[in-house]
C-alpha cells in the first residue's frame, strides 16, 4: 500500500504564521477585543470561526454568528494587505517538486480559504495536479479531523498509510483523531517539546530537513 504525505500550509510550507497573528490582532482590536499577540499565535491553525469564538471567550464576550463571520472576513482582508507576496519556507518548494517527480502520493489540507491561500500555492509551484483541501471543503476544521480525512479520501489511500506534516499542535491533534501519524515542523514557532507532547512521531526544523529525512518515514530516498 502506498504511503502518503498530507501537508498543512501556513507555517509548514509558507512563511505566513506571523502575518496571520497581526491580521487577527487588528481585526479583533477593531471589534473592541484587544489581545496579546502570543495568545493569538497559540491558536493559529484552528478554524477561523473556532479561533474567533475562543478569543472572544478569553476576553469575556459572546459573538454572534454574523459577528464571527465578519471578523473572519476582516482578518482575510488585512492578511492579504499585510502580505501581498508570499515566501516559501526553506526547502518546501523543492520537497513538493521532488514528491511530484517521484510519484509519491501527497496533498495539502489547510484551515485557510481561497483567495487567501492562492498566492501561497502559487509560490510553492502547486498546480491542479495536487490535491488541495481548504476550509470551504469541509464542515469542520482543525482540531477536528475533517480536513485530513477529506484529503486522504481524495488521495485514495487509507488513514493508516498517511503522515500529516504540520507546525501546530492543532494539526497533530487533528491527525490523531484521524488515526494518522504526524510529523512536526518547527517552522511555525511551536517548540519541539510541544509538538512531541501533542503526538508528533518525528520533529524536524523545516521542510528542508524533512526532505533529507524521508527514509525515516519509510520513503525511499
Amino acid at each position: 500500500m502506498a504511503r502518503a504525505l498530507i501537508f498543512d500550509l501556513d507555517g509548514t510550507l509558507v512563511d505566513t504564521v506571523y502575518a496571520h497573528v497581526f491580521a487577527w490582532q487588528r481585526a479583533l482590536a477593531e471589534e473592541g477585543m484587544p489581545i496579546d499577540g502570543w495568545r493569538i499565535h497559540r491558536r493559529i491553525g484552528m478554524s477561523g470561526g473556532l479561533f474567533a469564538r475562543a478569543v472572544a471567550r478569553e476576553v469575556g464576550r459572546q459573538l454572534s454568528v454574523e459577528e464571527t463571520e465578519a471578523i473572519q472576513q476582516r482578518h482575510g482582508a488585512i492578511f492579504r494587505e499585510l502580505l501581498p507576496e508570499r515566501r516559501a519556507l526553506p526547502g518546501a518548494r523543492a520537497l513538493l517538486e521532488d514528491l511530484r517527480n517521484r510519484g509519491i502520493v501527497h496533498g495539502i489540507a489547510t484551515s485557510g480559504r481561497h483567495p487567501e491561500i492562492d498566492l501561497s500555492l502559487e509560490v510553492l509551484g502547486v498546480g491542479a495536479e495536487t490535491v488541495v483541501i481548504d476550509r470551504g471543503d469541509v464542515a469542520r476544521a482543525k482540531p477536528e479531523p475533517d480536513l485530513f480525512l477529506a484529503c486522504q479520501a481524495a488521495l485514495g489511500v487509507d488513514p493508516d498509510d498517511c503522515y500529516v506534516v504540520g507546525d501546530a499542535v492543532w494539526d497533530l491533534l487533528a491527525a490523531r483523531r484521524a488515526r494518522m501519524l504526524s510529523v512536526g515542523l518547527l517552522s511555525g514557532g511551536y517548540g519541539a517539546d510541544e509538538l512531541l507532547n501533542a503526538g508528533a512521531f518525528r520533529v524536524y526544523d523545516d521542510a528542508e530537513e524533512l526532505h533529507k529525512s524521508l527514509d525515516e518515514l519509510g520513503f525511499d530516498v
